[in-house]
């Protein structure tokens, strides 16, 4: 499976913060135009896919997706890989199993039950191999980022229903690198980030870089469309049913209008005749 040699430079920071923020100075989180907003939204399969590109070449030498199977990946509502090609993906991954006959443990070829492993054996392997931090998994990183946006907005966030505050953090931060300002003083190890909710610095490094990845279906190559691929790919991640779960919803609500509307109208003509 090909990897992306700048992954190799990638560090856990989703997670691991410089100094605390105080209260009123977190990030502004802008709101993204993405696909699956609103109640009526869907994923674009083909942003999932290159999104789960961006996050193999990329991210997955440091970060897990321990809550994603390879079967996924070929669900209703997800990327739409074809079952052959969820085999193929599988395949190029090596799966710890066991134990044989024998009580040991053995390495097979993964098969499309298997849930995505871990880049590291371990949380100390981890944090050696990335300068003491430990990378987060990605699996449901979508909503345990889900920050509010504070008073009044998250009034308004009720009502109209937004529910994108997951990636649209999660892209801030992915595009957030910028050359500390002057007086602002970055550890050493540290990088400066102006979306990182926890702080000013993250010890995670640029993850991406235009012409990083290369897209074979004429999208931009850009940091931007990277950004944005791979945060709506974690979206789905997190809430694989989201389509579904906006189609029970509206179904829901459509029968309990309807159901109200029959029991005004049957109210009316039973009592119509009697006097109040």
């Amino acid at each position: 499976m090909f990897k992306s040699a700048r992954a190799l430079a990638v560090v856990a920071g989703l997670a691991v913060a410089g100094p605390a923020l105080a209260a009123g100075d977190a990030p502004h989180v802008e709101k993204q135009p993405w696909s699956f907003a609103g109640p009526f939204g869907q994923f674009d399969k083909a942003q999932l896919q290159r999104g789960f590109q961006v996050y193999q070449e990329v991210c997955s030498s440091c970060h897990g997706l321990s809550l994603v199977a390879f079967r996924n990946l070929a669900e209703e509502g997800g990327p739409g890989f074809s079952v052959d090609e969820v085999k193929a993906l599988a395949a190029e991954y090596s799966i710890e199993d066991g134990p044989d006959d024998e009580g040991e443990m053995f390495e097979r070829d993964g098969k499309p039950f298997d849930k995505f492993p871990s880049p590291f054996a371990n949380e100390q392997a981890a944090r050696a191999s990335n300068n003491g931090a430990y990378p987060p998994d990605l699996s449901l990183m979508a909503k345990a980022r889900a920050v509010t946006r504070g008073f009044p907005w998250f009034v308004l966030d009720i009502a109209t229903q937004y529910q994108e505050n997951g990636p649209d953090y999660l892209y801030g931060l992915l595009t957030g690198y910028h050359e500390a300002p002057e007086g602002v003083e970055v550890p050493e190890g540290q990088y400066y980030n102006t979306g990182f909710i926890a702080g000013k610095t993250l010890a995670m490094a640029p993850p991406l870089s235009d012409e990083l990845v290369e897209y074979s279906d004429g999208s931009p190559m850009t940091t931007d469309q990277y950004a944005r691929d791979v945060s709506a790919f974690l979206m789905w991640a997190a809430e694989p049913h989201l389509e579904a779960r906006k189609r029970i919803g509206f179904g829901v609500m459509a029968f309990l209008i309807l159901f109200a509307s029959l029991l005004y109208f049957t109210k009316r003509k039973i009592w119509s005749n009697v006097d109040h």
